[in-house]
């Protein structure tokens, strides 16, 4: 899986050939912004506004918290030092920020583990690592936990396999019901090795283990590659949809770099009162400070429904 070496920057270097110059000049002179937040709560990573504001990250939540941004995502939250996730969840305190999604650490393994197979060992560890995760929601102030099952075992039928997770996610969300803590199961469009790739199928796993606290992650960069007519999809899952993320395809960068309509979705969503947040699961398509005003610029326009 390795999404802790997701690259920040994508494909930039052919969309910035692509990028008219007047265009790269107009972007690179709006140096500041209004401030004023969003519509809707979008939610930027590490590294996405380094140019502008130095490598240290709560540098850039403060950079992206003068832009308009409310709030963040850090996939690789847990492996931070707790001094570390101590410090950025005080800085979003003090800003009134909220903290989006980190990765369960069960992430970490090799691809070739999975929640699918009911192997009694990878579930305990799965449920170690949840029991961890408390200490680091308390400490960053995050209350949502990406998880991804794991790879599909050809060795086991497909029932048996939704089974074995279901079978894992519920002692997982009792763990974490106390504390209003929530896994959100992410589909993935990144293998057909991977057990979870539909809307659909984690809307069933979510109403089997019937918890407030295992609910789904609708990444549209993935559910635009796997399945399209995003709309309807959101609408059939929405009560079980707690986070979304964004991602334009192809290349995986800001709105307006691909073929999805973000303004439309976007305005799909506020009209439906979403009040939660969007992570900007993405890349830049421009490189440096002149990318970073771009997709500043790309988000307001996209927010401009």
């Amino acid at each position: 899986m390795k999404r802790r070496n997701f690259i920040q920057q994508g494909a930039f270097a052919s969309s910035a050939l692509l990028m008219p110059a007047v265009l790269i000049s107009e972007v690179a002179n709006k140096k500041t912004y209004s401030g004023q937040p969003f519509k809707l709560n979008y939610a930027f990573h590490d590294g996405m506004f380094k140019n502008s504001a130095g490598k240290d990250f709560t540098d850039q939540i403060r950079y992206g918290f003068d832009q308009g941004f409310r709030a963040i995502e850090d996939n690789g939250m847990m492996d931070r030092l707790p001094g570390d996730q101590e410090k950025i969840g005080n800085l979003l305190t003090k800003l009134n920020m909220s903290m989006g999604v980190f990765v369960h650490a069960f992430d970490h393994w090799p691809v070739s583990t999975s929640l699918c197979s009911g192997n009694a060992e990878w579930r305990d560890k799965f449920l170690k690592y949840t029991r961890e995760a408390i200490d680091v929601s308390k400490r960053c102030t995050g209350k949502l936990i990406t998880v991804v099952p794991g790879n599909y075992d050809r060795t086991i039928p497909f029932d048996y396999q939704t089974t074995h997770v279901i079978e894992a996610l519920k002692p997982a969300a009792e763990i974490l019901e106390p504390h209003q803590i929530v896994m959100v199961l992410e589909p993935l469009s990144d293998t057909p090795d991977l057990f979870l790739r539909h809307s659909s199928q984690a809307y069933a796993i979510c109403k089997a283990v019937n918890s407030p606290s295992c609910k789904i992650l609708f990444d549209i960069y993935h559910m635009q590659r796997n399945e399209g007519d995003l709309i309807k999809g959101i609408d059939r899952g929405y009560e079980e949809i707690s986070y979304y993320q964004i991602g334009d395809n192809p290349g995986r960068n800001e709105p307006g770099t691909g073929e999805v309509n973000y303004k439309n979705i976007f305005k799909h969503l506020f009209n439906k009162g979403y009040k939660g947040m969007l992570g900007m699961e993405h890349g830049n398509s421009i490189p440096g400070k002149e990318g970073e005003a771009a997709l500043i610029t790309a988000y307001r326009e996209a927010d401009s429904f």
